[in-house]
């Protein structure tokens, strides 16, 4: 089951992988602008506060990644990574688009759930 687990909670990474490149990257490109329903003007001047945002979400993945890495002894890493995307979920979801709750959040929460049960 701890092979279940880590596969999740790469999966939450990857996501946060996928959000950086789009935050990053693509923000005022013609797929960043059509996934978040975006004007060119409003993404051209939005640009560097997307960057951050993908930055941050970077961390979140590398920090998942690094608690896997550490198998058994990344346990409280997995555990805190895992709460600060959930919180990030929620802020996100009561702040920008209730998808994010589903999107980011749940996932998260699941793999939290799952790690707690099977620890």
């Amino acid at each position: 089951m701890n092979t279940v687990v880590n596969l999740l909670i790469a999966l939450v990474a990857l996501l946060h992988v996928y959000f950086l490149v789009l935050e990053m990257f693509l923000w005022d490109k013609p797929f960043g602008l059509k996934t978040f329903r975006l004007t060119q003007e409003f993404a051209t001047a939005s640009k560097a506060l997307a960057a951050n945002q993908g930055l941050y979400n970077g961390f979140l993945a590398a920090g998942l990644a690094w608690g896997i890495c550490l198998g058994t002894t990344g346990l409280s890493i997995k555990i805190f990574f895992l709460a600060c995307v959930i919180v990030a979920g929620i802020f996100g979801a009561l702040t920008a688009s209730r998808k994010i709750l589903f999107i980011q959040a749940l996932p998260a929460a699941l793999a939290l759930a799952l790690l707690l049960a099977f620890r």
